[in-house]
């Protein structure tokens, strides 16, 4: 007789184990009994390749292990292992549980996932909020937020299009939480989501129309009570929108979201035929589509892999017209390869095929998303109308505190010269007079404070802008290079000697980890590419190198040679900023902008050459 899953015992060692999250101990028993290693998943996925087979990963997990920490992080959360698997068993859910063990732990507060959360808060605030219920609703329509910021002038067509089928369909511009719910944010998710559903429900909704897959997926696995449909079926339904017919042959990419749902599958594809055009499908489709590479968030922490994903779609597709039906997913591929969300195919049939529907990007998305609250509220007849206050407290690190104390200091500072008569100093040519007057001790505390900057974490850019106004061009870039360097290898050499233990403990992010491998594997050449490309935030990045086994040697003149081009162009730029203030444009400002906007585009012209190339980055 098989044993049940609390007999089956954990081929784990450390102790730790005992105090894990029963969910993750039983997805760690099913997989170690049941996976039989038969390479398939690994066959599909780059990241099991890279960390193993299922059951090796679950019969080795220790929850008080750095790597288990943020190892579960780099997968997508696709389940494309468990459309693959003959036994039928779902690694991505372990590896989500994993996730929650990590959070629950403390662990799992990746900065890096900070934009992807403000997004997320941003969706749930009252600013962005907005339920209309009218008399007699059951149904609403919930478009997600990332449709309603890349076209809200569809989400307002096809809302008025279902209305004429159900005239008291209502509306809900909110967020499903699903980004905290991947990243392991079980508490955030369960009680933003829980008080989203009771509302509907108590106000008569039994019935949820989304056109996010991912919002789909949400409320079909946690919204007891209330039914979810999508709008491609309803559409496949109740008629299209009157536009007219085009020809051509197109591909489509169904959302992992949605993996599992052949009906919805079956309905864009209705939609699409409908339309006039010929669909040839991938080789990985329905139930075995891939990831566009934005699952679980893993392009925050892990973009090497989330860009294998795409490239692998893009080159699938062979040079067809992506159509899919997720916002997200047609953002993110359309930057590797003409995509278009179907809704753009079915409002703008002739423009979808020639590329030249305008799809919004950020920062106007969050506009737009206003200005579509601001039409539903003027049209609304809603019986019921809301915008979400509705909040979970989470703990913060003092981040309000210090904005207020920073923004006092300077508030202070202008006063201060303005009321002690110091104004006439911000002349240059005074202010260089008064620095001349301070003979060598000048620069030597110039450079001082800038060396000692990095291991306070102080931003060097203000500092370096300051070194141009007193020191000239020639000058500054000599005392700012030689001082950045200076406080580079400083934070370098407090990370290897003196706090080791305490540096390890702030680097948990698994981006850290491939910075250390990279350089393992490429040496200095790591510490060149990530000081003209700024992947990582300065100051924590050379605390980061002292963890790792470069040479000091090499970091130091590898440091000094790849920070010059910068240093140069905003040193150039900012000794002749109190010119342009007094409306003098030298040409030392127009060099400087010039060089300064030139350092600016490394990044965007690297990111060109890796897209053409198919390249990803060495870290």
């Amino acid at each position: 007789m098989q044993n049940t899953l609390e007999e089956k015992k954990l081929k784990v060692k450390d102790p730790s184990t005992l105090d894990m999250l029963p969910a993750l101990k039983e997805q760690l028993a099913i997989i170690s009994e049941e996976c039989i290693k038969c390479k398939l998943c690994q066959k599909e996925c780059e990241f099991l390749r890279k960390y193993g087979k299922p059951k090796d990963i679950a019969d080795s997990y220790n929850p008080s292990d750095n790597l288990f920490q943020g190892m579960p992080f780099e997968c997508s959360l696709c389940q494309l292992c468990a459309a693959v698997c003959p036994v039928k068993i779902n690694p991505a859910s372990m590896f989500l549980e994993m996730r929650r063990e990590t959070v629950r732990r403390g662990n799992g507060d990746y900065p890096e996932y900070n934009t992807i959360l403000n997004y997320e808060k941003r969706g749930t605030s009252q600013k962005y909020s907005f339920y209309s219920i009218p008399r007699d609703c059951d149904s609403v329509f919930f478009p997600g937020c990332t449709l309603s910021g890349t076209r809200p002038d569809k989400v307002q067509k096809l809302y008025e299009h279902m209305k004429r089928k159900i005239p008291s369909l209502g509306i809900v511009l909110d967020c499903c939480t699903k980004p905290s719910h991947d990243l392991g944010r079980d508490g955030y998710f369960k009680g933003m989501f829980q008080e989203m559903k009771e509302y509907l429900i108590n106000n008569g909704v039994k019935n949820v129309v989304v056109a996010c897959p991912n919002c789909y997926k949400v409320f079909k696995k946690y919204g007891d009570g209330i039914s979810v449909s999508s709008v491609y079926e309803f559409m496949v339904q109740n008629g299209l929108p009157d536009t007219e017919q085009v020809c051509g042959v197109v591909t489509i990419h169904d959302p992992c979201a949605l993996r599992f749902d052949e009906s919805v599958h079956t309905a864009v594809r209705d939609l699409v035929s409908a339309k006039g055009l010929t669909v040839e499908e991938m080789v990985h489709s329905g139930k075995k589509t891939l990831c566009c590479g934005e699952g679980g968030s893993v392009g925050f922490i892990a973009p090497d892999l989330a860009k294998k994903w795409g490239l692998q779609r893009k080159k699938e597709a062979e040079e067809k017209r992506i159509i899919t039906y997720c916002a997200g997913c047609a953002n993110f591929l359309d930057s590797l390869t003409p995509t278009s969300h179907v809704l753009d195919l079915l409002f703008q049939p002739s423009a979808t095929m020639a590329g030249t529907v305008r799809v919004a990007k950020a920062p106007f998305t969050y506009i737009n998303r206003l200005k579509l609250k601001k039409i539903l509220k003027k049209t609304s007849q809603g019986r019921t109308t809301r915008e979400r206050t509705f909040s979970i407290q989470e703990k913060t690190k003092g981040g309000t505190l210090n904005r207020f104390l920073f923004l006092g200091v300077i508030i202070t500072a202008i006063l201060a010269v303005r009321y002690t008569g110091a104004t006439h100093y911000l002349e240059q040519d005074s202010l260089r007079e008064l620095i001349q007057g301070y003979g060598a001790l000048a620069p030597l505390i110039y450079m001082l404070i800038y060396t000692i900057a990095p291991s306070l974490f102080l931003p060097g850019v203000p500092i370096t802008i300051v070194g141009g106004i007193l020191f000239g061009p020639f000058w500054g870039v000599l005392y700012t290079i030689s001082s950045a360097t200076a406080g580079a290898c400083l934070a370098f050499l407090i990370s290897r000697y003196i706090a080791r233990d305490w540096i390890e403990r702030k680097l948990k992010s698994p981006r850290w980890r491939r910075l250390d491998k990279g350089v393992e594997k490429h040496g200095w050449k790591i510490v060149a590419f990530t000081r003209l490309i700024p992947l990582f935030p300065f100051n924590l990045l050379n605390y980061a190198f002292g963890l790792t086994k470069i040479k000091f040697l090499h970091y130091a003149v590898t440091t000094f040679f790849c920070m010059l081009p910068a240093c140069i162009a905003f040193i150039v730029f900012s000794s002749s900023l109190l010119e342009l203030v007094r409306g003098k444009v030298s040409p030392a400002f127009i060099i400087g902008l010039g060089l300064v906007i030139l350092v600016s585009l490394i990044p965007l012209f690297y990111n060109r050459y890796k897209t053409k190339k198919g390249k990803t980055d060495p870290i």
